[in-house]
């Protein structure tokens, strides 16, 4: 096989637990500013109704906001690697 396409050696996990920590920190700011954000934008139900609006909506924002941040972080940390071994993408 030539380098370019040996498979790598480096079977560490990808993403550690310092890095879901810190995905779960911005991930939760993110839910707390979307929540701000769809709650000033709810129209006018009852003060319950908005809250619960607001949070279903920012859920469903924060849950993308989350596989995005992974996704991010998995290819970052997996083309560090790469470039570190030498290996041609």
């Amino acid at each position: 096989m030539s380098k370019d396409t040996a498979p790598a050696e480096d079977n560490r996990k990808l993403i550690g637990p310092l890095g879901i920590l810190v995905g779960l920190v911005l991930t939760a700011g993110f839910f707390l500013f979307m929540w701000k954000v769809a709650y000033s934008h709810t129209p006018d139900f009852s003060e319950r109704g908005r809250l619960i609006s607001a949070a279903f909506t920012s859920f469903c924002l924060t849950m993308v906001f989350w596989m995005v941040l992974q996704g991010f972080w998995v290819t970052l940390v997996d083309q560090m690697r790469r470039k570190k071994a030498g290996i041609k993408s």
